[in-house]
């Protein structure tokens, strides 16, 4: 959508993705796939029909998409349809792909110890310390500010998280103390960990380097993302006999199901469940005592 006769077409999409408080990611995705589209079809995309609307979906596949790539642009183009056009009869037929879902990486809390321990440098080492230990997103890390830390309640405001809601995490006291550490050492002012220009704050790209470095430092083999610290989080809870709905509100889950997962992944727990058979072999016991 980059000639002027389709900007009126882009001009209303961004006003309905903005009454609606899209993220600026996600327009920013959503503009992009209609751009391909229009760019696929050579003309406007609003009077595109099923079988061009079918036909894209299969050149974003063919062009070697994977499954997000897929989902996100049929994200884009039902609210195209559904919302900026009103044709709901061609979003009828895409549909989003259901993969498996896999279990997650999670770190022993030796291994998350030995990954601390080896963070580059102490801002690296609080970053990552609230990560684990709030269980928060990258993006959510970064967006700290220094006045989200309530040491009085001794909880963390997470503003405009995922779904641009706002929660309150646990501000654990060894966690207070590096973050006041971290404070006195570099002394910020407006976010929590600013980036190498101090009016910004520091990029997510910046953190997961800092955690991939670190988990090569401490010689772990495993697969480690930042992202593998939220999950270690949820599980080392579990194991901990934390109610799941709590752990789903500490992560800001909209779906208990997500939190679930987790459950899957708890070895702790998993090992301490007493099998039937062990029940089974326990009565055999009491008819049959041993002579």
């Amino acid at each position: 959508m980059t000639d002027e006769a389709m900007s009126p077409l882009r001009r209303r999409m961004i006003e309905d993705m903005t009454i609606r408080k899209l993220s600026p990611k996600t327009q920013q995705g959503y503009i992009r796939t209609i751009k391909n589209l229009a760019a696929f079809l050579g003309r406007s995309p609003d009077k595109a029909s099923f079988e061009d609307v079918r036909g894209f979906q299969l050149h974003v596949a063919q062009s070697g998409g994977g499954t997000g790539a897929l989902n996100a642009t049929v994200a884009a183009l039902r609210f195209f349809f559904r919302v900026t056009l009103k044709r709901s009869a061609i979003i009828e037929h895409t549909a989003f792909i259901h993969e498996p879902r896999k279990l997650p990486v999670v770190l022993s809390p030796d291994e998350m110890a030995r990954l601390l321990d080896a963070a580059p440098g102490l801002k690296y080492k609080a970053a990552l310390s609230v990560a684990y230990g709030a269980g928060l997103r990258a993006t959510e890390v970064i967006s700290l500010k220094v006045s989200d830390i309530d040491s009085k309640q001794m909880i963390i405001r997470v503003e405009q998280g995922k779904g641009g809601k706002d929660r309150n995490v646990m501000l654990s006291p060894s966690l207070l103390d590096l973050l006041r550490t971290w404070w006195r050492a570099a002394r910020p002012r407006g976010w929590l960990f600013p980036g190498r220009d101090p009016a910004q704050p520091m990029t997510t790209r910046q953190l997961n380097r800092a955690c991939a470095a670190a988990a090569q430092m401490a010689e772990i083999n495993k697969r480690v993302s930042l992202h593998t610290l939220r999950p270690s989080f949820a599980t080392h809870l579990l194991e901990q006999n934390i109610d799941v709905r709590v752990i789903q509100v500490l992560l800001g889950h909209a779906k208990l199901d997500t939190t679930a997962l987790y459950t899957r992944v708890a070895t702790k727990t998993i090992s301490e469940v007493m099998s039937p058979l062990e029940h089974i072999a326990l009565k055999l016991k009491e008819i049959r005592p041993p002579g």
